[in-house]
C-alpha cells in the first residue's frame, strides 16, 4: 500500500533541510521534479520516483492536524510537508520516513504516522527499481487502466489534499473515473465525497467480511474489467441486480450526534467591486457567533479566514472555476465547500457547508430565519435548502449508513420570487405558508417544512412545494 509520510515543523524546510532529507537514500540517487518544481523526486536509476515530495505548505489555522491526522502540531504557523512512497517498494516507504524524521529532527517537530519515522541513517536501496510509466508518472496515482485511476489513501482522513487534487484533475482530463482505496476504519472528508461525482468514481473500502465495498452505498465490490464494480447476486437480473450490500455498512450507530447542513446558491453582478465569501461568513456568524476559522484550494486547509484573499485568487483564476474548503474550529466543527464560476448570469457562489452538534448540544435552529434574510437581503441568494440529519459531530463521512437529512426549510430568493408567475409563490399546498424576507416590494421567502426532524415526512412536503414552485 502506498504510504504518506508527513513532517510537521516548527521552521520552514529550507533548501539545506530539504538536501539533508533528500539524502536520505544516499548520494547516488537521482533527483527530479515536477509540475514546475512544486514537487521533488527521489529515483531509481531509470529516472522513476520511489519518492515524491510536495512543496511544505505553511499552516495557519489550528487544528487541522488533529482533524485529518490525529497529530499533534506544533503552534501555528507550522510547516506541512508530504512525502508520497511508490507503491509496492519497501524501501520507498523507508526513504519516505527517513526523508520526514531528518526534516523533525532538523526542524524541530514531528512525523507522522509515529510508526513512519525511521532512523537518520541512509536507506539501501541499491537494485531497488519501480513500475515503468505511466502508472508512476503521477505520483498520486497507484493504479492505472483504460477505465480509471486508482489512488489508495492509508490515512485516518480522506483529504482533498493537493495529492489527490492533482489525481482529480489528472483523471478527468484523461476521461477516467477516480477510485479512492483506504482501509477500515478511515472517514472520508465532505470534500472529498461531494468531488467524487457518479460512476464509476468511488470510495472503495477493505473489509474483513466482504473483501471490499463502497463507502458511500456499501455494495459489496470487486476488482473485474480494470475496475472495482459491484458484485452481483446470485439470482440477480438485468431489471434487478440486487447488488449485496456489505455487512459493516449496515451497522448503524446512532450516538445522538446531528448535523446541520446547508446547501445554498448566490448569484452575484460581475462588478469589480465584488467580494465573495460575505454570504458564507455571515451565515456561520449568525449559527455560531463567530465567522470561518480559515480556507484553502485543498486540504489541510492552510489560511486564515479572510473574503478579500479568497476574491483575490477567484479573480485571478477567472474566467476557470474555483473550488475552496473552508473549516470551523475546535468548539464547533464545520466544514464548508465552495465552488465559484463566472456565468452569463454573473458571479456564482455555490455553498455546502455543514455544522456538527453532540448528542447533548442543540443546533440553533431559531437562527435560520435571521440567515437566510441576510442572504436574501445582501448577498443576492437564488435559494437555500436546509437540513437537518444525524451524523457525526466532527463532520466526518464514516464508511456506515448514515441516512438522508430531514429537510427543515426551503428559501427561495427574490429574483426568482419575482419571475414566478401571479402569486405562486406565495401560495403553497403546505399547511404552514411562506415567511417574507426582506422589503414587501422585493421579498424572498422563507418555507418551512413542517415534517418531523425524528422521521423523513418532510422530504414529501417539500417534493410538494417543488412540484408546485415548478408548475406541476
Amino acid at each position: 500500500m502506498t504510504k504518506d509520510v508527513i513532517a510537521l515543523t516548527a521552521k520552514m524546510p529550507d533548501p539545506w533541510a530539504v538536501l539533508a532529507g533528500l539524502l536520505s537514500g544516499g548520494r547516488d540517487k537521482l533527483v527530479g521534479t515536477r509540475g514546475e518544481g512544486a514537487v521533488i523526486q527521489l529515483c531509481d536509476p531509470e529516472g522513476r520516483p520511489l519518492v515524491s515530495v510536495e512543496a511544505p505548505l505553511l499552516v495557519s489555522v489550528e487544528g487541522e492536524a488533529e482533524r485529518l491526522l490525529g497529530a499533534t502540531a506544533p503552534p501555528v504557523p507550522y510547516w506541512w510537508t508530504e512525502a508520497r512512497a511508490t507503491t509496492g517498494v519497501a524501501e520507498a516507504e523507508q526513504l519516505a520516513g527517513t526523508f520526514a524524521t531528518r526534516l523533525a529532527s532538523l526542524l524541530g517537530g514531528s512525523a507522522w504516522p509515529p510508526d513512519a519515522a525511521g532512523s537518520l541513517a541512509v536507506v539501501k536501496t541499491d537494485g531497488v527499481s519501480v513500475a515503468p510509466e505511466p502508472a508512476a508518472a503521477q505520483p498520486a496515482i497507484d493504479v492505472l487502466t483504460e477505465r480509471v485511476a486508482v489512488v489508495i489513501q492509508d490515512r485516518p482522513v480522506v483529504a482533498m489534499t493537493a495529492w489527490l487534487s492533482d489525481a482529480f484533475r489528472a483523471a478527468a482530463e484523461a476521461g477516467l473515473g477516480l477510485q479512492v482505496v483506504s482501509p477500515a476504519g478511515t472517514t472520508l472528508s465532505p470534500a472529498v465525497r461531494d468531488a467524487l461525482g457518479g460512476w464509476p468514481s468511488r470510495w472503495i473500502v477493505q473489509d474483513e467480511r466482504d473483501g471490499y465495498y463502497d463507502g458511500l452505498t456499501g455494495a459489496v465490490l470487486r476488482w473485474q474489467d480494470g475496475m472495482f464494480a459491484p458484485v452481483a447476486s446470485p439470482d440477480a437480473t438485468e431489471d434487478d441486480p440486487r447488488t449485496p450490500v456489505a455487512a459493516t455498512f449496515q451497522e448503524v450507530r446512532d450516538t445522538g450526534e446531528r448535523q446541520l447542513a446547508l446547501t445554498f446558491r448566490m448569484v452575484h453582478p460581475a462588478d469589480d467591486r465584488l467580494v465573495l465569501g460575505g454570504g458564507l461568513e455571515t451565515v456561520w456568524r449568525e449559527l455560531t457567533g463567530a465567522p470561518p476559522a480559515g480556507w484553502g484550494t485543498s486540504e489541510p486547509a492552510t489560511l486564515p479566514w479572510s473574503p478579500r484573499r479568497l476574491t483575490d485568487v477567484a479573480h485571478e483564476r477567472a474566467p476557470e472555476p474555483t473550488w475552496f474548503v473552508v473549516v470551523g474550529n475546535r468548539d464547533r466543527p464545520a466544514l464548508a465547500t465552495v465552488r465559484i464560476t463566472r456565468t452569463e448570469a454573473g458571479v456564482e457562489e455555490h455553498v455546502t457547508l455543514a455544522f456538527g452538534y453532540g448528542s447533548s448540544e442543540q443546533p440553533p435552529l431559531d437562527a435560520l430565519p435571521a440567515a437566510a434574510e441576510a442572504l436574501a437581503t445582501r448577498h443576492h441568494l437564488q435559494s437555500m435548502l436546509v437540513q437537518l440529519r444525524k451524523a457525526r459531530r466532527d463532520v466526518a463521512v464514516p464508511p456506515r449508513f448514515e441516512g438522508p437529512g430531514v429537510p427543515l426549510a426551503f428559501v427561495l430568493g427574490a429574483e426568482e420570487v419575482r419571475a414566478m408567475p401571479g402569486d405562486r409563490a406565495r401560495r403553497t399546498p403546505l399547511a404552514e405558508q411562506p415567511v417574507t424576507l426582506g422589503p414587501r416590494t422585493r421579498p424572498a421567502l422563507y418555507y418551512p417544512l413542517p415534517g418531523d426532524p425524528s422521521d423523513l415526512s418532510g422530504w414529501q412536503d417539500f417534493e410538494q412545494l417543488m412540484r408546485h414552485l415548478k408548475g406541476a
